[in-house]
């Protein structure tokens, strides 16, 4: 079936598909639109290569992204949470000026989405990632074993279908950026639970805790 098609199709079936997908999603994730059809679709990493390729003078031909957290590892991360944050960019719920030349509807459809997220969580994940300073490990352990590993599992692997991002082996100083900006309130498509959860956390717990997950070995799904 070609994407026209396939376009009309999800279009007609979406009142009872996102029926289906809200039901048992968190509530600050409303799955519709172009976001459900990536999600629906079934991507191509051959092609998702391809789309790949503007990409990688950020996030480098590999996905591992850049030890100074300016952009951050894609590699073996989930479909699902790709295709969120992309869509969610793309839909003016998470603020990501530099990325969306790259990703705005002139670029990339739904389809090249789920191609690129295919791609990237099938490549092979660097244990080479930006390490904190290795102080606040024993510390951050013990914070993120009480509070992260109901959403992103006891090793940082996360949970796609749940679209909480796999943590473990991710740049240490983009884990930090992110947690401040979830807990000060900036990063807009936060999940809410999350920043109840860390609201009243200092800096130096959020250091504790990016050191902690940046020293994590790659999780396997």
């Amino acid at each position: 079936m070609n994407k026209f098609l396939t376009t009309i199709l999800v279009a007609a079936l979406w009142p009872l598909a996102a029926v289906a997908q809200t039901s048992t999603a968190p509530a600050w994730n409303e799955i519709k639109g172009e976001q459900l059809i990536a999600l629906q679709t079934k991507g191509d990493a051959a092609r998702g290569e391809a789309a790949f390729e503007p990409c990688q003078g950020c996030h480098r031909k590999d996905a591992s992204g850049r030890t100074s957290g300016a952009y951050p590892r894609l590699s073996g991360q989930h479909v699902q949470v790709i295709i969120k944050q992309v869509t969610d960019i793309r839909a003016g719920r998470r603020y990501n000026p530099k990325m969306e030349p790259y990703i705005g509807d002139h670029a990339l459809t739904p389809y090249d989405i789920a191609d690129i997220a295919v791609y990237l969580q099938a490549l092979p994940i660097a244990s080479d990632n930006g390490k904190g300073p290795g102080t606040g490990v024993a510390a951050g352990k013990k914070i993120y074993e009480n509070d992260c590993t109901d959403c992103h599992g006891n090793k940082g692997e996360g949970d796609g279908p749940k679209f909480y991002p796999m943590v473990a082996a991710q740049h240490y100083r983009y884990l930090l950026r992110e947690l401040k900006f979830i807990r000060d309130g900036d990063r807009r498509n936060a999940n809410p639970d999350m920043v109840k959860r860390i609201k009243a956390y200092t800096d130096d717990d959020l250091d504790a805790i990016a050191d902690y997950m940046a020293q994590l070995p790659p999780a396997k799904k």
